[in-house]
């Protein structure tokens, strides 16, 4: 008789009373991908089941995208009533309801929450099961009373907040974006730690709902945008009276309820800052524990799980999509990886991630949008190149509404072929689209004069800039003499 194999015999005796499910497909994590594959693949017949442990909709519904607009658009509706006065509307300071304004961000949720929910989703056919998987084997996982297998798997658990080992950070209470939408207090001084869209998003909105702000930044903030384009949105910020400090370190932090004494060493020295509130923002991190991805056969490591441009993991069974694969960490990937999922497993397509068509915008006031190649990126890469801008102050409807701070940059090859555009200003995360569109189909930059804008919009700003490209014909001698010859024609 063979030895028995105590981890085999544990296993089959956790495994006794669990339900066996088959199925095709298998998704960990209802996050917007995961929710946007499990949809999909329901919709053209599939058999599929869902995993979540914790709140349908994830990170974005509840404690990212959606809560954070709520918020964002909450202060601006109070900055519009200071700022009223260059339109002939006597200006009025708000008085700020901190609790008004939660249930506002929560209301927002919930009037969402519906198109992620268990019901809707048991409504379209999926299995839904409210409990943590995990990976047993290459081929199997666990969730609860249930075990899992599948043709196929998605791994779609998104990521968390970084918390900094901070000393003194784990004696105070702070906020995390995970924590602050439910915050129902005034909050006096915030102070963020981090620099980057998260951070300063959450910094113009509380400072507009009458807070005192102050940012500190161990590099420079907007470090991943154009710099030309970030000095336009941190003057912005600035003005509106939040502190930036950048190449400030917290070293240490101390206090308890309603004060926070951070040590933050500069180029300058060390000194303290003091503040009522913390809030942590300082970059995220993929959710890789408990998933017994080394059960599956699964490469990962501290940035995330590995895959191939198909988003297939090293267990070919195995695709993992959005923010647990380390890359680019918006909801719009995650969508975008759905549906290359949906196609490469269902249709057997060679569907391929292409990053270089994913947009990004942080959501301040002006927005700052871009896609594609920066300048600097586009200089190494293809060495050659044109850069053209354009000024909102020149658009009519900016003018119009008196929001003029912004321009376009777009950056084309020597041939004119479109390489990347940022775009600072207002509605910068809407205009930024079309050229998402125009990068996705390798254009040229010929196409993006040739379309009709509706006067007056801010979208004619687009065109404006692509005309640039043509803007020294007029003085080219061959041109010129081409117009004189043919001119003699009649």
């Amino acid at each position: 008789m063979p030895p028995l194999d105590a981890n085999a015999s544990t296993l089959a005796v956790a495994d006794q009373g669990r339900e066996a499910i088959q199925c095709d497909l298998c998704i960990i994590g209802a996050g917007s991908g995961g929710l946007s594959v499990a949809a999909a693949a329901a919709a053209f017949g599939q058999s599929v089941v869902l995993i979540e442990k914790h709140k349908m909709g994830g990170d974005c519904l509840n404690y990212g995208c959606v809560p954070s607009k709520a918020l964002l658009a909450a202060g601006k509706r109070a900055q519009a009533m200071r700022t009223a006065a260059p339109f002939g509307i006597a200006p009025v300071e708000p008085v700020i309801d901190a609790k008004a304004v939660h249930d506002h961000v929560q209301s927002v949720i919930a009037a969402i929450a519906p198109n992620d929910s268990v019901e809707r989703f048991t409504g379209l056919g999926v299995r839904v099961i409210t409990a943590a998987g995990r990976f047993i084997d290459r081929d199997t996982v666990i969730a609860g009373e249930h075990r899992i297998t599948a043709r196929r798997f998605v791994v779609a658990t998104g990521s968390s907040p970084v918390v900094p080992p901070i000393p003194g950070l784990d004696t105070i209470p702070y906020f995390t974006n995970e924590t602050i939408f439910d915050n129902q207090r005034p909050i006096p001084h915030l102070v963020v730690i981090g620099g980057g869209p998260i951070g300063l998003e959450m910094a113009q909105a509380h400072r507009r709902l009458g807070s005192r702000v102050t940012v500190l930044e161990g590099l420079k903030a907007l470090g991943k945008d154009d710099p030309e384009l970030a000095s336009v949105v941190l003057d912005a910020l600035r003005r509106e009276g939040i502190e930036i400090r950048e190449g400030a370190k917290v070293e240490r932090v101390e206090g308890g309820l309603d004060l926070a004494r951070l040590t933050v060493s500069t180029a300058a020295g060390s000194e303290i800052v003091e503040g009522s509130h913390v809030l942590v923002a300082a970059g995220r991190k993929p959710n890789l524990s408990d998933l017994g991805l080394d059960a599956a056969g699964i490469t990962f490591d501290k940035r995330g799980i590995g895959v191939d441009r198909g988003l297939v993991t090293s267990n070919p069974k195995v695709f993992a999509i959005g923010d647990v694969t380390g890359g680019l960490q918006f909801t719009h990937v995650a969508n975008y990886h759905a549906g290359i999922v949906i196609r490469r497993a269902l249709f057997r397509l060679p569907a391929k991630a292409d990053n270089a068509q994913v947009p990004w915008v942080t959501y301040t006031e002006p927005e700052l949008a871009h896609v594609g190649l920066g300048e600097a990126e586009a200089r190494a890469k293809a060495g050659t190149i044109s850069v053209l801008r354009w000024p909102l102050h020149e658009n009519d409807r900016a003018q119009a509404e008196r929001a003029t701070e912004g321009h376009v940059k777009v950056v084309t090859d020597k041939r004119g072929r479109i390489l990347g555009c940022s775009i600072v200003g207002d509605h910068a995360g809407e205009l930024i689209g079309m050229w998402s569109l125009a990068i996705s189909q390798k254009m040229n930059i010929k196409a993006m004069t040739q379309w009709i804008a509706p006067y007056p919009t801010l979208g004619e700003v687009n065109k404006r800039a692509a005309y640039r490209y043509f803007a020294t014909a007029a003085g080219n001698p061959l041109v010129r003499k081409a117009i004189a010859f043919l001119k003699k024609l009649g």
